[in-house]
């Protein structure tokens, strides 16, 4: 087999490893295929007849790539430039700061992008996309320095564009809509000037990376239903190393639009995704915006927490598990110096021996009166948080309430426990928490530090979308960032609601400053840390909130805000 056959294939693991392997292990993993991203930060691909079955007690936590969902809502048909002008946009386009995006890269990583559409191009016809790099097709050359994949340079999209058949030249396509649809608001160029459509930054020039789908094995493992649009972490790092390396070449400043989340993770922003996103967005002209998710209102978060001054507390965790939901996975994260064990009622009444993990981190409980069967690995101390992890995977669960009784001892002071389940589009049926809290429902990586966190609100009527994740991260530091409209802004393809769509319309807005500051050469050297605080300073903010809140970040979106802050306005 070829390299890039090696990395396509379900039979090979895909491990993310930020170290160099040591000589003396090498030759147990001849057969090794090894994709750099940045520094010693790479992604492994190695034979699974070579290597032990997957599990988190087997390999390190941060080493198996969780799986990222898209972050989208319903869809209907119109435009109305309400979200632009509510997020001060429109302002900032007129004359005066005349401000489109211009010299500007916006770069996606998503489910590809319909290039033929008109939204796209220029005035002349010609496309505003630079590049397209398909994970999916393997037929042509790859990215520079990556193994995998086929790119499309701008000569031969508008050498497609220019055929009757472009997609004989060019075949890459979005059968989903939803990276075509967060390219159109980001930087969708201005249709029958402006009143057909507009997008935030309509002259910025666009990169799409199309994503593949996540290989079977990874689906098995997290239980992810088959038809479910599914993205592994291994294929988004390699995404991101794309993106930056092409601002690099150009020596243009980047907006790298970031529409996808996972429940999965300490929520806290610590991986080494997380490392990756910071390490990109504290550069020079740089900007990451990320969406906080659509997981608010799921019911798929539950925080409980030790008694101050007992030793020992329990508490009884309790999941409904719909009809076939042919099994799902969760993670519990605890918060050190305390232990966690525990112990799992099933809906018939059966109750597990209550786990400590003193004798060993891997457990699989099996039931008399039910078929499904319970897989539970432990981890005392997670590499990239510190923190205690238990992870357990539901298979073939049978309907009811199933009970998870955490016993939280020697923490001495108030400890709290956050346990959460997959993003709703990953569960084959309803399974939620009977006592949720719609609190810590940032998906990540929408928790990172230095990136730009948004959610989503209706700029309609003003109210918070219900289903938006809310913070503040697992330790109370603050996030969200801001917030932006996020319910039926249009798209070229229909108005979407989700938080990918508030992100998308932050990213535009950001171009949009990132032009004034350094393509115009007013703050040449801003970074995204700078950009954030500004966009917080600019943002909108009412009499019957108090900021910052776990809803609304500091306010409201509005570029138009930031430079009246500028303007000492």
């Amino acid at each position: 087999m070829t390299d890039r056959e090696k990395i396509i294939s379900n039979d090979y693991y895909d491990l993310i490893t930020d170290y160099f392997l040591p000589g003396g292990v090498e030759p147990y993993w001849e057969d090794r295929v090894f994709q750099p991203i940045s520094g010693e930060l790479g992604i492994a691909y190695i034979d699974r007849a070579d290597i032990m079955p997957m599990s988190i007690s087997s390999f390190n936590y941060p080493r198996i790539p969780k799986l990222y969902g898209l972050m989208q809502g319903p869809e209907a048909m119109n435009f109305d430039p309400t979200p632009l002008i509510r997020s001060g946009i429109t302002r900032v386009q007129r004359d005066g700061l005349s401000l489109t995006g211009k010299g500007v890269v916006i770069g996606f990583l998503d489910t590809g992008i319909r290039y033929e559409e008109e939204v796209f191009k220029k005035e002349d016809g010609s496309t505003r996309i630079l590049g397209i790099w398909d994970q999916t097709i393997q037929t042509g050359e790859p990215p520079a320095g990556i193994l995998y994949g086929t790119e499309y340079r701008q000569e031969i999209i508008n050498l497609a564009l220019q055929s009757d058949n472009p997609r004989d030249i060019v075949p890459s396509g979005d059968e989903i809509g939803h990276g075509t649809a967060l390219a159109s608001v980001a930087a969708g160029s201005p249709l029958r000037s402006g009143i057909g459509f507009l997008g935030a930054a309509p002259e910025a020039d666009i990169v799409m990376v199309k994503l593949r789908q996540a290989k079977q094995y990874l689906r098995e493992f997290y239980l992810v239903p088959e038809n479910v649009p599914a993205y592994a972490e291994s294929d988004i790092l390699t995404a991101l190393r794309y993106l930056e390396s092409y601002a690099v070449s150009l020596s243009r400043p980047l907006v790298i639009c970031f529409g996808l989340g996972t429940s999965m993770g300490d929520h806290e922003g610590h991986s080494i995704m997380a490392g990756y996103l910071n390490q990109i967005a504290t550069k020079r002209s740089r900007a990451v915006v990320v969406c906080g998710g659509n997981e608010g209102n799921s019911s798929h978060h539950y925080e409980g927490a030790s008694m101050e001054g007992v030793r020992e507390t329990i508490d009884n965790v309790e999941i409904r598990v719909g009809e076939n939901a042919g099994g799902f996975v969760a993670e519990l994260w605890g918060s050190i110096p305390a232990k966690h064990a525990i112990s799992i009622r099933t809906p018939g009444g059966e109750v597990t021996p209550k786990v400590d993990f003193r004798e060993q981190s891997s457990r699989e409980f099996l039931f008399i009166f039910e078929k499904g069967r319970v897989q539970v690995d432990h981890v005392l101390v997670e590499q990239g948080s510190g923190e205690e992890l238990i992870f357990f995977r539901f298979v073939a669960p049978s309907p009811g309430v199933w009970t998870i009784q955490v016993t939280i001892s020697d923490g001495r002071a108030k400890s709290p426990f956050h346990i959460w389940l997959p993003l709703t589009e990953f569960l084959q049926s309803q399974v939620y928490f009977l006592k949720p809290s719609p609190y810590t429902t940032l998906t990540e990586p929408s928790n990172v530090r230095e990136v730009i966190t948004t959610t989503a609100y209706n700029d309609e009527n003003g109210s918070f979308w219900s289903e938006s994740g809310r913070g503040f991260t697992r330790t109370g530091r603050i996030k969200p960032d801001i917030c932006s409209p996020g319910v039926n802004v249009d798209t070229i393809l229909g108005s979407r609601t989700g938080s990918s769509i508030s992100a998308a319309l932050t990213a535009g807005a950001s171009a949009l400053f990132l032009q004034w500051a350094v393509v115009e050469k007013n703050q040449p050297e801003v970074e995204s840390r700078e950009l954030k605080n500004l966009l917080i300073r600019g943002a909108e903010r009412t009499e019957e909130e108090m900021y910052p809140n776990r809803e609304w970040g500091y306010g409201k979106l509005n570029i138009a805000g930031t430079f009246n802050v500028l303007a000492g306005v």
